[in-house]
């Protein structure tokens, strides 16, 4: 497995040699994996655990779906804050765009994989009342914005290596589908992310054309789920390459974004044609034991002062709350992490990417509250080292 270091070294090789720095402290939120199911609730539960599977080792054994409820909640605690615009927070929420369908493959005895677009609904055995409505009322209200996370999380060559497989690898996938879950990432890492596969050879990416056509197919259930184009693109596991921007910039996403681990200013890349931003607050208390909100503080602090956007990187996981709740934590720490921010920072502007790539262009974006204007330099690139941390 590649160490997050080994990664950072190979990307600094790929780095434009200039970045971009802003006159005022600016926020974002970036969360993934919205839209994919995981672990189904009780009944999922007591079926994974009457099949010899123990859970609880790590919280993502518990990652499920948000419901109607979660989604509202999290809007319902953006919306008591404001920047110096007087607009609250917008979370990016990147959503996966297809499920695997439960029912149609126990039909064919799990020996083929279909999927079920996120548009269509969710798989056979779930159910989350509300949901999608209580997307659409966020992303109305300008809290809530939908971005690209890909078709599927996991890498389908790989999945599809062991689907027939009758040692261990078959029987754990076998067994999580008959239960509705369609994986559980940290005990199975041979299932890769969509655009790489862990066993592959060579970089492990796929090649150009098959991620022009998955990302081609992802792009348009994304026009079917929300009714626009996506803007703005993360990959799953942030594995991507060259060609996966490529593919990006052809259907019309005009931001990267990139995992945690630097201190880099967003940036062009070589074509001019995507702009790559970098998460620099990793914002997770249901998957870190040692969470701090102290530390996420002097991280904005640290951003502010390199004059970089603070990128807040939070997933779907830390906003659940039907199998565990991790929704209550999350949402009070980061009210007080909100209060903390506008108490310091007065001149906070709380953006989204499609408004950093405005501002990169323009010098400014728009908003109902009016043009908003920022300073923006274009430097040479100050390149930090991501710690010495398993990818």
């Amino acid at each position: 497995m590649l160490t997050a270091r080994k990664i950072w070294r190979r990307w600094l090789d790929l780095l434009p040699t200039r970045g971009f720095h802003f006159d005022r402290p600016l926020v974002l939120f970036q969360s993934d994996d919205w839209g994919r199911v995981g672990l189904r609730d009780g009944e999922g539960v007591e079926q994974l655990r009457s099949a010899g599977i123990e859970l609880g080792q790590s919280a993502y054994d518990f990652y499920t779906l948000e419901n109607a409820e979660d989604v509202a909640a999290l809007q319902q605690t953006l919306a008591r804050h404001r920047d110096a615009t007087g607009r609250a927070p917008c979370i990016e929420m990147n959503f996966v765009q297809a499920n695997l369908d439960f029912g149609r493959m126990k039909d064919e005895g799990f020996r083929k994989i279909h999927l079920l677009p996120l548009a269509n609904g969710l798989p056979e055995g779930w159910s989350r009342p509300g949901l999608f409505e209580a997307y659409r009322d966020g992303i109305a209200a300008g809290i809530l914005q939908p971005s690209l996370h890909g078709t599927t999380h996991f890498c389908r060559r790989a999945v599809e290596r062991y689907r027939d497989d009758e040692g261990e690898r078959g029987s754990l996938l076998r067994t999580l589908w008959a239960a509705g879950t369609p994986y559980i990432h940290w005990r199975m890492p041979w299932i890769g992310y969509e655009y790489w596969d862990p066993e592959g050879e060579g970089d492990r990416f796929l090649g150009a054309s098959e991620q022009v056509d998955l990302i081609g197919q992802a792009v348009g259930a994304f026009s079917r789920m929300f009714a626009t184009l996506p803007h703005s693109a993360c990959a799953p596991g942030y594995r991507a390459n060259g060609d996966t921007y490529q593919a990006w910039a052809r259907y019309g996403v005009g931001v990267a974004q990139n995992g945690p681990g630097t201190f880099t200013p967003p940036h062009m890349d070589r074509t001019e044609e995507i702009l790559h931003l970098y998460r620099t607050i990793e914002f997770e208390p249901a998957g870190q034991d040692e969470f701090s909100l102290d530390r996420c503080l002097a991280a904005v602090d640290e951003c502010f002062r390199r004059r970089v956007p603070a990128i807040v990187s939070v997933h779907s996981i830390n906003f659940h709350s039907s199998v565990k709740d991790f929704r209550s934590c999350t949402l009070a720490l980061l009210d007080d992490f909100l209060t903390a921010l506008e108490k310091k920072h007065p001149d906070v502007l709380y953006v989204h990417s499609r408004e950093i790539l405005q501002l990169v262009q323009h010098g400014c974006f728009e908003t109902q509250q009016g043009t908003v204007s920022v300073g923006v330099t274009r430097q040479n690139l100050t390149r930090v080292a991501a710690p010495e941390t398993e990818a």
